[in-house]
């Protein structure tokens, strides 16, 4: 998927230099449009904002070279934002004249990271503004991203590098995403697993969106490459005892940009105000009604995002949210946010009008959203347009949790799993019965306890008689 920028391809006369503005692209497109009395032959390439709370970016890989004729709506770079990787389409035509922030580099929103020349011509006077416009690299520990892009390669390196390269890893001079010379495009915790397993990117073919190279790929290279006897059997060879692939004890590992956003968004939700409140629900009508519809391709995570949706619209408070502190909002559409594990992070996948859509069709966006999350192929839309937020852990065996809340929401669901009880019948005798534990964690400003209490008791009926879920 790719994002088609406007905005990130600037002149570079310092007349029109100047940084967008998250919250202005439009107008800087429109400003910059209006001053056609410059005609400037170098533009920069900007580090784009692919997410409101995205505050800088790290270059996946380089679709073009140096040298490169570029067209308009051609990909050029992919970047990781706080929540997926987005191939970055050109507005101009021109040539990709110098690479400023190499891949696996990190810059900060609005800060170059390469130059366009109209021309051929423009090409070295790109380089050399390119060379001019870099200051002098200073190591960076390991442990703070680099947050300018005008900083030099071996800097770049020095500061996103989680485990010391191998010998042979620094005396070459090819990058790890681009083996032998060849342009190979992973994912950056494959590009890690790689170099740590001793697996050549080059020869693993890519299973995930346009032939990316993911985690899953690089560890079943590395399993037939131990049966083969290649040099990858020595992580076999280790001691009995060893931390899982992937992980070197005693390494200081920084954030990845995921990994950043979660911890910045928790950090904000300790600003708000929250409560928590249980409920039991018998399970035995809905794990019926799974068993029976389960063949259709419904899954459990969609029955309980329709319920939740359907629970919400006979009670909107547990539906609104509170942003400014000041004032709330009753949200108009009812889209139900799913936590989801990914490699390096977590993410929540929206399905949107959840209340509106059918239990067969909400079951195949939630399987097309949940590919695309692993693939970190989302889009903004389908991840930060959450109203309401369950998360499970259920199939784990967990039986109860606490959720943190996410901010700009006004509730979270913690499901726990569906297990066998013994219970009271109302005739006074003891029965068996399926239930599980459901815990909600709520922003005080808005929502109140009677609220949510109300909201639970009528969640645990439609999954008690899930009859409306097939409609």
């Amino acid at each position: 998927m790719a994002l088609f920028l406007q905005t990130t391809f600037l002149t570079s006369s310092s007349s029109l230099r100047q940084k967008p503005r998250l919250s202005s692209w439009a107008s800087h497109i429109s400003s910059s449009r209006a001053r056609t009395r410059v005609h400037a032959k170098i533009r920069e390439i900007f580090m784009p904002a692919l997410s409101s709370t995205m505050t800088e970016g790290k270059i996946v890989s380089w679709v073009k070279s140096e040298g490169d004729k570029l067209s308009k709506g051609e990909s050029v770079v992919v970047v990781e934002s706080d929540k997926a990787d987005m191939d970055v389409e050109t507005f101009y035509d021109g040539y990709l004249a110098a690479i400023m922030v190499e891949e696996g580099g990190v810059a900060a929103v609005g800060s170059a990271i390469a130059l366009l020349a109209e021309s051929q011509e423009e090409i070295e006077e790109a380089k050399s503004k390119a060379a001019s416009s870099s200051p002098t690299p200073s190591p960076a520990p390991a442990s703070a991203p680099v947050s300018e892009s005008t900083t030099g390669s071996d800097s770049v390196e020095k500061a996103v590098v989680v485990v010391p390269p191998s010998t042979s890893a620094m005396a070459s001079a090819v990058h790890p995403a681009s083996e032998g010379g060849k342009r190979v495009v992973a994912s950056p915790y494959a590009k890690k697993l790689a170099k740590e397993l001793e697996v050549e990117l080059g020869r693993v073919i890519g299973s995930g969106p346009n032939g990316r190279i993911v985690a899953k790929d690089v560890e079943a290279a590395a399993a037939v490459a131990t049966e083969l006897g290649s040099p990858a059997a020595k992580v076999s060879a280790a001691p009995a005892v060893q931390a899982p692939p992937g992980i070197e004890l005693g390494s200081v590992v920084p954030f990845t940009t995921m990994q950043g956003a979660v911890s910045r968004n928790m950090l904000e939700s300790l600003s708000v105000p929250t409560f928590r409140v249980g409920y039991t629900i018998t399970t035995d009508a809905l794990d019926a009604l799974y068993k029976k519809i389960k063949s259709k391709g419904v899954t459990m995570t969609a029955l309980l995002a329709k319920a939740t949706a359907l629970a919400l619209v006979k009670h909107p408070a547990i539906n609104s949210s509170c942003r400014d502190g000041n004032s709330f909002t009753y949200n108009s559409s009812i889209n139900i946010a799913v936590a989801v594990a990914i490699d390096g992070g977590l993410i929540t996948p929206v399905l949107q009008d959840a209340d509106k859509v059918d239990i067969y069709s909400l079951s195949r966006k939630w399987k097309e959203l949940v590919d695309k999350a692993r693939a970190k192929q989302l889009q903004p839309q389908e991840y930060n347009t959450g109203t309401f937020t369950l998360s499970n852990l259920g199939m784990f065996g967990v039986d109860r949790f606490d959720a943190i809340l996410p901010p700009g929401t006004g509730a979270i669901m913690a499901v726990g799993a569906s297990q066998p009880t013994v219970v009271a019948t109302k005739d006074g005798r003891i029965g068996m019965k399926s239930q599980m534990q459901v815990n909600v964690t709520a922003d005080h400003r808005v929502i109140y306890g009677a609220d949510l209490a109300a909201f639970l008791q009528t969640l645990a009926k439609i999954i008690e008689d899930p009859k409306d879920l097939t409609f």
